[in-house]
């Protein structure tokens, strides 16, 4: 069985919040599984659900071959957890977090400090280990975070946008570690966020979640592949209907295969970008719309998640799909 299998995973809360529908997956051990999506896609309550701390209203999923209703207790022994709000207590210091950590999960007291020691470097927290949990930073709370669902050595860990709020620093010691744990000692990551790099970066596996359904699965690459085309974006000026009118103008462009108006800005699917700039800029000034910005680029996840969602996943308001959209 696979480390983690789902089938038609659900949650509903009354009177009529539908936060997951359907959701199926199967994760292979020792991979790296983003799960990725804007907030409210789901994504939290997915990992809730696996993690035995939400009842699903129906479907199955099992954990390490275990069922998370029928034997939540031998699952959460099992797994590790770090979620987006750090159980921290500040009056501790990083040491005895870890401590009282190893004697809750019954980890051999023969083991306990050597065991300690070693997270405190995977972390890079060796020099602060005696410090309070106060005196750190968001980072090192993280990374603090991270040691403590692994103190009992789990093989499945899963992290729920572990690096929201970091800076990029503190985000690359982190992806570092993630990296380091799943190749050097084979634990499987079930990785939420809402970071295309992160994903990018991370993932063997990527399904892309919104409104709590899977719109997308496969490798990063797989999924960038099935653009099939180079991307265009021009850039117009905010208001009085530039990016729709741009949008209609363009969907006329020959070789173009989808054209999105998308905030202020258009964007083209077309096939060998380079060569189309000069009639899209053309095209538009013939029809007076003033043009700001034109950028040319291979596809991304996030032209993944637009075409498959309607919007950016970074950007903070949805631009529904069918707004100012042209296929061919």
């Amino acid at each position: 069985m696979p480390a983690i299998l789902t089938e038609q995973l659900t949650k509903h809360f009354p009177p009529d919040i539908e936060a997951v529908n359907g959701i199926d997956l199967s994760i292979e051990e020792g991979r790296i599984f983003g799960f990725l999506g804007q907030n409210g896609s789901g994504k939290t309550t997915t990992v809730r659900m696996l993690t035995t701390l939400l009842r699903p209203t129906s479907g199955r999923a099992y954990v390490d071959g275990l069922d998370v209703l029928a034997q939540s207790a031998a699952v959460r022994a099992r797994i590790g957890v770090a979620l987006q709000e750090a159980g921290l207590d500040d009056v501790q210091t990083g040491r005895e977090l870890l401590r009282l950590q190893a004697h809750l999960y019954a980890v051999p007291r023969i083991q306990i400090e050597d065991r300690i020691s070693r997270l405190l470097g995977i972390v890079d927290l060796d020099e602060a280990a005696d410090r309070t949990i106060k005196t750190y930073s968001g980072g090192m709370k993280r990374r603090l975070d991270l040691a403590a669902a692994l103190v009992h050595e789990p093989k499945i860990v899963f992290l729920d946008e572990p690096t929201t709020g970091l800076d990029p620093i503190g985000r690359e010691a982190i992806w570092r570690y993630v990296e380091a744990l799943n190749k050097e000692e084979g634990v499987t990551f079930f990785l939420t966020t809402q970071y295309l790099e992160e994903a990018d970066r991370l993932a063997h596996e990527v399904a892309i979640v919104d409104r709590g359904r899977i719109v997308a699965e496969g490798s990063p690459e797989e999924l960038k592949a099935t653009i099939g085309t180079d991307v265009v974006t021009v850039k117009v000026p905010a208001g009085d209907g530039h990016a729709a009118r741009a949008a209609e103008v363009l969907g006329r462009l020959d070789g173009a295969s989808e054209v999105r108006a998308v905030g202020d800005s258009v964007v083209i699917y077309i096939k060998d970008g380079s060569a189309a700039i000069s009639p899209i800029v053309l095209r538009l000034s013939e029809e007076a719309i003033p043009v700001q910005e034109v950028t040319l680029a291979r596809p991304t996840l996030d032209d993944v998640f637009l075409r498959k969602t309607g919007y950016h996943i970074e950007s903070e308001t949805a631009v529904a799909a069918p707004s100012g959209t042209t296929s061919r």
